[in-house]
């Protein structure tokens, strides 16, 4: 297909692209994407690439599925858009009590949002208020991991603080306490569990009397280059947070929706969290949605009346937005009824088999797979930009598109791409790392 404007030139002079170097966007040495298919991105030459991180890991069901195709247009021409405050629609409240009965427990109020940021600054403004309102003002305090990423509004980044792109907001944001959780296979069960973690609970139980909160990424924490950390560490967080009184947020936006082969990561743990944040995978990448899961308990204090108004002053102009809401309900049955979780524990096998030949390899430090995840973490180097660049550029030659994080090189595909194109593709980029990953120092 021909395309009449030279778009190549129009985004060097209008289009700021985000996380990305001013020099790559005035190269501008990528294709311009103009359709989707399943597990493709098809370019505006025709050039069919598999979209091996599912867009920023949002695709799960990959693009232009059919059903949600049709139900993003059947919504389109009833009703596009009306504000859910002081007002309802039945795909917010149909959507609302789905997600509610996706949770260990009952007893949840949703809030939704239009992005997994916006939802994580509900979910902490919630827990802060929730303290105000049974009495406890001091407790705006919150504990997160270290190398967290929750978002990049200010609430987010404050609980999400990560030096390489935050720095020059650190006068804006809260302070906030960050511990390290040991690292390994998050199905792993190490025996010095408790003994590892017994620093990190002494420094919680410090700052009880301040806390409102505990923010976590379950199991992987996804921009710190696919980290991963035993469950048993999430089982001992959630224990610490109850006894604290502080409010369990975790945050499900990358992990959940089958990711790690189960619809959220913290099931792996057998945890009943306060509060769970989702958003990406929600609609299967089609539209921006998320939302905010909250327990009754915590919903309860949310009261007004003759002793005082505690309501919630917060929300944003897409909040339950119809179309997404319809698509995130599509979404929900396409995983019913396609089977998408059981056909992610059936491609696992492919992914860890092929990319765990790596380990060991010159140049990898070490490879970690869970679920359809799998991160290559390259050893250190003057010229590791290059390499992971290297590989990168590769594999877009042989029609593949990743976006390392830092020395990880990883894959998030869509969750149903077809089995023979996983380990096709898993195979190109072990060939890939084998060719380019060895530091010089080390030839």
């Amino acid at each position: 297909m021909r395309y009449p404007m030279n778009y190549r030139d129009l985004d060097r002079r209008h289009l700021w692209h985000p996380y990305t170097r001013r020099s790559a966007a005035e190269a501008q040495a990528w294709p311009l994407i103009v359709s989707g298919e399943g597990p493709y991105l098809i370019d505006d030459q025709g050039r069919r690439y598999v979209d091996a991180t599912a867009s920023w890991w949002s695709c799960a069901l990959g693009h232009s599925h059919p059903r949600l195709v049709r139900a993003i247009q059947d919504q389109a021409a009833t009703l596009q858009h009306s504000i859910t405050g002081n007002l309802s629609h039945p795909g917010a409240i149909e959507l609302a009590a789905r997600l509610a009965g996706l949770m260990p427990s009952p007893g949840r109020h949703v809030l939704f949002a239009s992005d997994g940021s916006c939802a994580v600054e509900q979910a902490v403004k919630i827990a802060v208020q929730s303290h105000h309102n049974l009495g406890h003002p001091e407790r705006h305090g919150f504990v997160a991991l270290s190398d967290p990423y929750h978002g990049d509004t200010l609430g987010s980044v404050s609980v999400g603080f990560m030096d390489a792109f935050h720095r020059p907001y650190r006068n804006l944001v809260f302070p906030v306490t960050q511990v390290t959780l040991p690292a390994g296979h998050p199905l792993s069960e190490p025996a010095d569990a408790e003994a590892r973690f017994a620093p990190i609970a002494e420094t919680i139980r410090a700052r009880a009397d301040a806390l409102a909160g505990i923010v976590v990424e379950p199991l992987v924490q996804g921009a710190a280059g696919m980290r991963m950390y035993p469950a048993v560490y999430l089982r001992m967080l959630a224990d610490l947070a109850r006894e604290t009184g502080a409010v369990l947020i975790v945050d499900e936006v990358a992990m959940g929706y089958g990711r790690t082969g189960r619809m959220f990561a913290f099931e792996h743990a057998g945890i009943d969290p306060d509060i769970v944040v989702m958003g990406k995978g929600i609609t299967g990448g089609a539209t921006p949605l998320s939302a905010t899961v909250v327990k009754d308990r915590i919903y309860d204090t949310f009261t007004d009346g003759p002793d005082g108004d505690r309501t919630f002053f917060h929300g944003h102009t897409w909040s339950g937005h119809p179309i997404g809401c319809a698509a995130a309900l599509e979404t929900l049955r396409v995983y019913e009824e396609e089977a998408i979780l059981e056909g992610v524990s059936e491609r696992v096998q492919t992914l860890d088999e092929t990319v765990q030949t790596l380990d060991g390899a010159p140049g990898v430090r070490d490879v970690r797979v869970f679920g359809l995840i799998a991160a290559i973490e390259l050893e250190p180097g003057p010229d590791l930009r290059r390499r992971t660049d290297a590989i990168r550029d590769t594999l877009r030659e042989q029609s593949i598109l990743i976006r390392p994080l830092g020395p990880v090189v990883y894959l998030c595909p869509p969750l149903n791409i077809p089995m023979v194109m996983l380990q096709d593709t898993a195979e190109k980029v072990v060939r890939a790392v084998h060719r380019i990953a060895r530091p010089p120092s080390s030839r």
